[in-house]
């Protein structure tokens, strides 16, 4: 199963890359949101780590959004949903490789959005960098998890590009919490042991747990899901 959703994952990013048009739009579009907040800064302001750190989470996860909806829409415009759904093998294998596909974009798209936040927001790097890094591995692994589940329950749906936001960022609540507090820790000055470090490790054990969950339920819905039944 994981050598099938890998050859996905690969078809889906060879199409997407050579495209390009669908992922330029989903990058800018998180781009416009930090540099349109910056505006709203005067001079030689810095913005709040937490604040920042928003900001940098609500460019993600729209980003994730456009990339997910991308990532399904390839075989619904030529009708390859069948042969998926034929494969000789389990079809989780079908979410797992549109996971390891968004994954991919998404880390790419982070990797600007990381230097736009440094740039547009004033923002500096704090000693608890480590955390906030672990912070966005693990949150990247969360939304990309249910954005691949919830992205087959929006296919074929003619208010998918909706459907998918309006389903997706409740459920997504928990996290970013999680992933907000961990990444403004890494832009904040603390060393040491203190009652921050502490809630730190209590949003990890959230985040984790987040993960966990909906991995599980993936796991198990995906099929009917994917199916329509």
């Amino acid at each position: 199963m994981i050598k099938t959703a890998l050859l996905l994952a690969r078809k889906d990013l060879t199409i997407i890359l050579g495209r390009s048009a669908g992922l330029c739009q989903a990058l800018l579009l998180g781009l416009l949101l930090i540099f349109l907040f910056s505006l709203s800064l005067q001079a030689g302001e810095r913005l709040s780590p937490h604040a920042a750190s928003t900001m940098f989470w609500l460019a993600s996860v729209f980003c994730q959004v456009l990339i997910f909806q991308m990532l399904y829409a390839l075989e619904e415009q030529n009708s390859a949903k069948t042969g998926l759904q034929l494969l000789p093998c389990p079809v989780q294998a079908v979410w797992l490789g549109k996971f390891f596909a968004g994954l991919a974009l998404l880390c790419v798209a982070q990797i600007l959005f990381i230097p736009a936040v440094f740039v547009f927001l004033s923002q500096n790097l704090g000693p608890a960098y480590p955390y906030a890094l672990l912070g966005i591995i693990i949150t990247d692994l969360g939304i990309c998890t249910c954005g691949s589940l919830l992205g087959a329950l929006c296919v074929g749906q003619s208010g998918r590009e909706s459907l998918l936001s309006i389903i997706l960022f409740p459920l997504l609540i928990p996290l970013l919490l999680s992933a907000i507090s961990l990444t403004s820790a890494g832009l904040l000055d603390i060393s040491g042991y203190t009652a921050e470090t502490a809630q730190i490790f209590q949003w990890l054990g959230i985040a984790l747990a987040f993960d966990m969950l909906f991995c599980s339920a993936s796991l198990i819905l995906f099929p009917y899901l994917y199916h329509g039944e």
